[in-house]
């Protein structure tokens, strides 16, 4: 049986909360203290790199004997990133320009073996074709689901789904922040696989 190590989630994201704890795993949660500012010319995949591993790498003098996982998530539609709405007008934009179009998330996780700065990073990429979507279903979706939080405006866990005509990915909880498929390969290779 392998040795249980003590596992740190540095985030504050209820969305990773819910999806790490699906693994089954005792795990504590802490606030990465990271400038998420992107640098210029960077691509997103790159920035979603970039900031899981600055967010792992934020905990190890907190928890210098842990596991520690970092994640971010950056999305684009072409060129130009999709940043959180943060309020309803931003949503309702965002969703008129996604209508009938397809972007691309980025999701990225670092695991970190705190102890031997031995560092592991997968980039999940998931790309999202949107329905033809009216003015009138944008505002009643908002009504409904207000995701505001979420990078793109479209929860796809939620009603968002019905904004949303197909999703290609090799993880599908990439799309929602926190690829699970390739944190338990993490896991695994850093001693502590999820079935024991």
């Amino acid at each position: 049986m392998p040795e249980t190590r003590r596992l740190i989630l540095a985030s504050t994201s209820a969305y990773r909360r819910q999806l790490l704890g699906r693994l089954g795993l005792a795990f504590e949660c802490m606030s990465p203290e990271v400038n998420e500012t992107p640098i210029p010319g960077e691509t997103p995949a790159f920035t979603a790199r970039r900031l899981a591993t600055l967010k792992a790498r934020s905990a190890t003098g907190r928890f210098p004997e842990a596991l520690i996982i970092g994640s971010d998530q950056v999305a684009a539609l072409g060129s130009r990133r999709l940043d959180k709405p943060r309020n309803r007008a931003n949503a309702l934009a965002q969703l008129r320009e996604l209508s009938g179009k397809a972007a691309e998330f980025h999701t990225a996780v670092s695991l970190l073996d705190a102890p031997s700065a031995q560092l592991w990073t997968r980039v999940v990429p998931c790309r999202v074709r949107f329905r033809d979507i009216s003015r009138a279903q944008i505002e009643s979706y908002l009504d409904r689901e207000q995701p505001f939080d979420c990078a793109g405006s479209a929860k796809s866990e939620g009603l968002g789904i019905a904004l949303i005509a197909a999703i290609e990915t090799e993880d599908p909880t990439s799309l929602i922040g926190l690829p699970l498929i390739a944190l338990t390969e993490l896991l695994a290779q850093a001693g502590m696989p999820v079935l024991g």
